[in-house]
């Protein structure tokens, strides 16, 4: 602590406020959905599931149709572009529970960040053989 601080301290001199840095965003949001794509269909292949199964998830969360689907991936969009642009996410989602990377994501916060842990938990799901209705949350 320098010594004028240390006095103004002291002595009860109010200092004043600490600067408001912008919090940096997470570099994800502005990560190609398209890089990130084949790896989950791989996650989902390593278990014996299929690329079908991941687009049927990625349909369900996001109300794309396959063919607007595809033409997300082929535009190269980054994932808030991605999620920017769904037609019609799925009012279920929020029933979406656990864990993913220690994080359970019904308690994210910043709402792109957890549209995108959404579709990280869904691939767990399936990744892990879990039922398609089940992972779509049909009753």
């Amino acid at each position: 602590m320098r010594e004028g601080t240390r006095i103004a301290v002291a002595i009860g001199i109010a200092q004043s406020p600490p600067r408001m840095v912008p919090m940096k965003e997470h570099r994800i949001y502005t990560t190609p959905f398209a890089n990130v794509y084949p790896l989950y269909v791989a996650k989902a292949e390593r278990k014996g599931r299929t690329k079908a199964e991941v687009d049927q998830i990625l349909r369900w969360l996001t109300g794309y149709t396959q063919t607007q689907l595809e033409a997300q991936i082929t535009a190269g969009v980054d994932f808030r572009k991605f999620f920017a642009d769904a037609t019609a996410m799925n009012p279920q989602r929020s029933l979406i529970k656990g864990l993913v990377c220690g994080v359970r994501v019904e308690e994210v916060e910043e709402p792109l960040m957890r549209e995108i842990r959404y579709l990280d938990k869904l691939v767990d799901e399936l990744a892990k053989g879990k039922a398609m209705e089940k992972i779509l949350r049909k009753a």
